[in-house]
């Protein structure tokens, strides 16, 4: 005898389940909706932890795991017997992460201090074309503070060696005058980046003069407001920290 029942169909698959955020997660999101509508600012006091447990309602533990995970990204300044504030910003998240991953993979394709170097290279030869293009015959008085410090490389170059923090704020002076706050952070950065990583990079091939001279080089281009010239410096500028990259991949 034949049977006329309709096959039974498959039962559907249940819908997966979303796993709702965790609480402290909650609270983060919250604390961070207060910093912009309440158009707080780095360095503006937050409520207090009590004052967040009763207006988000929920329990201190909550609240001190939020916290916590602010703090470690820079958006909540706790000062212990002070209080809490909006952070400032940082990249020191940045430069520990790109420091440790260029400490383990130093001599293949994930070579990331060489790929940082090249971003670094591009970035500035994009930042001196900006800087020339933006400024006319002001550029050498805003930049007479870079004149000093090339006056000081020299100096310090002729008792045996440049000073790292010398280095360091040639670079930030020379864009300082495009007025952009965040171009300071990024290669101070990238400076740090490098300075955690000094004992694998290994002493520089360059003499003390010579460097004062590349960064010579570039002011003088720029105040030139010669571009191809300015591209020049800059390569020559960083032949010293390629050759060391290379080096390091080789060991």
């Amino acid at each position: 005898m034949r049977d006329n029942r309709a096959p039974a169909e498959a039962a559907a698959p249940a819908p997966a389940r979303r796993r709702r955020p965790s609480r402290a997660l909650e609270v983060q999101e919250a604390v961070k909706e207060i910093i912009v509508r309440r158009g707080l600012s780095a360095g503006d006091p937050l409520p207090t932890e009590t004052e967040l447990m009763e207006e988000l309602d929920t329990g201190r533990n909550s609240v001190r795991e939020a916290l916590k995970a602010l703090q470690a990204v820079g958006i909540v300044d706790i000062r212990h017997g002070f209080g809490m504030f909006v952070g400032q910003m940082s990249l020191n998240g940045l430069v520990d992460e790109l420091a440790f991953h260029s400490r383990i993979a130093p001599q293949d394709e994930r070579n990331h201090l060489a790929h940082l170097t090249e971003v670094r290279e591009v970035l500035e030869n994009g930042l001196a074309a900006r800087l020339i293009d933006r400024h006319g015959a002001d550029l050498a008085e805003l930049l007479s503070p870079v004149g000093e410090v090339i006056a000081q490389m020299e100096a310090e170059a002729l008792v045996g060696a440049v000073a790292p923090e010398t280095d360091r704020r040639f670079h930030d002076l020379l864009y300082r005058p495009l007025g952009n706050p965040l171009v300071g952070r990024l290669l101070g950065a990238f400076w740090q980046v490098y300075h955690q990583l000094s004992d694998e990079l290994g002493t520089p091939d360059e003499t003390p003069e010579y460097v004062a001279r590349k960064h010579r080089d570039i002011y003088t281009a720029v105040l030139a407001r010669d571009h191809a010239a300015v591209e020049a410096a800059m390569s020559a500028h960083f032949a010293g920290i390629h050759t060391r990259l290379d080096r390091l991949r080789g060991a």
